[in-house]
């Protein structure tokens, strides 16, 4: 018989403070704005109705994962990844997904890779992707996530949680601009043609272009998309 201790009740809190601010924090875009966005332990204590501890266990848990920071005598800020971090994170989600597809080509059923076109049905001539940024960009990144998932390796998903987690904020902040929407819509369907031929070599090829031709982007246009404002501390 296992020798199981119950569980603590501060343990428990804990793990609900990490997946509510996890959640929290991952929802947001803390590109969108030049003002970086500061934690304050106490406020988060009271919205979440448990005590500090729990809180600041939770928090560590999300510095050690890149998605705060600890800055002495400041506090907590969420972090703002800079445009080197972005497109090296971005370079190796290209490596992660494009073996996804090869694997996806391989072994995916063709339901499933049809169920990427459907993600895309709705845009068309009377309906342009550059008109419906935001719907785009959720089906923008239900793909990219949908892909991953195909090539049915649980270690790829798990190497790329909070890999995306990183790399949504830039991809949704990109994706607005005319110049990279149509290409993006044009080349997903390219890799869904590919994956529909059981193409590997091409499955991932296309799939690695794409990302890299974010990356490329990013780094060319980082400091429009980025912005160079003036630091200031705000709440979260």
């Amino acid at each position: 018989m296992l020798d199981i201790e119950p569980m603590k009740p501060e343990l428990t809190f804990k793990k609900r403070a990490y997946t509510a601010l996890k959640k929290a924090i991952t929802g947001m875009d803390p590109y969108s704005s030049p003002e970086p966005v500061w934690l304050d332990e106490r406020q988060l204590s009271e919205q979440l109705g448990v005590s500090r501890t729990p809180v600041r266990e939770a928090i560590a848990m999300l510095e050690h994962e890149g998605f705060v920071r600890s800055v002495p005598r400041r506090g907590i800020v969420v972090v703002r990844k800079s445009l080197r971090e972005i497109v090296e994170a971005i370079e190796a989600w290209a490596a992660l997904e494009s073996m996804a597809a090869r694997l996806a080509a391989h072994h995916a059923s063709m339901v499933d890779i049809r169920g990427l076109r459907t993600l895309f049905e709705s845009f068309g001539e009377q309906h342009p992707p550059a008109a419906f940024v935001s719907e785009y960009s959720a089906a923008n990144i239900a793909f990219h996530q949908r892909l991953i998932e195909l090539g049915g390796s649980e270690l790829l998903v798990d190497l790329t949680a909070n890999l995306l987690l990183h790399v949504r904020g830039i991809r949704q902040l990109s994706i607005g601009k005319s110049e990279r929407i149509a290409r993006s819509f044009d080349e997903h369907l390219g890799i869904i043609d590919a994956l529909e031929r059981r193409d590997a070599d091409l499955a991932e090829r296309l799939s690695k272009e794409h990302t890299l031709g974010l990356a490329a982007y990013v780094e060319k246009h980082g400091k429009e998309l980025l912005g160079d404002g003036p630091v200031r501390p705000g709440r979260f």
